[in-house]
């Protein structure tokens, strides 16, 4: 499964983690940056993942800043991207469930590291269970 990974400098050192994470556990990865601590802009990052993934290049995104908000409202920003900020492993399993997120968003202040593997873990692991969700996700679209 390939990964798009994108975050701003508040999001860096856990994207670093994740990333780690990720290809330990034999997930192919591309990171969209940023590099460092350095202050960036949040929406270029978000973008890029959400276009990474609506371009069929990845098949899920991950996006993270300091609260999670802002990029996951970048990555909502192109057609087709559904991110969902999930602060707890039962958001990240429904919003794969019920609402076929494709992106997931996180805030690196907000989280600490163990949780935040867990969250990334529990939201690539779940499955879209279709059914009436599916009329839902169709109407997202219109």
């Amino acid at each position: 499964m390939k990964i798009a990974l994108g975050c701003d400098h508040g999001g860096y050192e856990l994207k670093e983690k994740v990333k780690k994470h990720l290809t330990e556990k034999g997930y192919e990865v591309t990171d969209f940056g940023c590099h460092s601590t350095e202050s960036v802009n949040y929406p270029v990052y978000g973008k890029a993942v959400g276009h990474a993934v609506a371009d069929k290049e990845a098949d899920l995104g991950i996006v993270i800043c300091g609260t999670g908000i802002g990029i996951g409202i970048a990555a909502n920003k192109v057609k087709g991207v559904r991110a969902a900020l999930c602060m707890n492993t039962t958001m990240a399993r429904l919003t794969k469930e019920h609402n076929n997120a494709n992106v997931l968003a996180m805030g690196a202040r907000m989280l600490g590291d163990v949780l935040a593997l867990e969250i990334v873990d529990e939201f690539l692991t779940a499955e879209f269970q279709g059914g009436r969700h599916a009329e839902r996700i169709a109407m997202l679209e219109d």
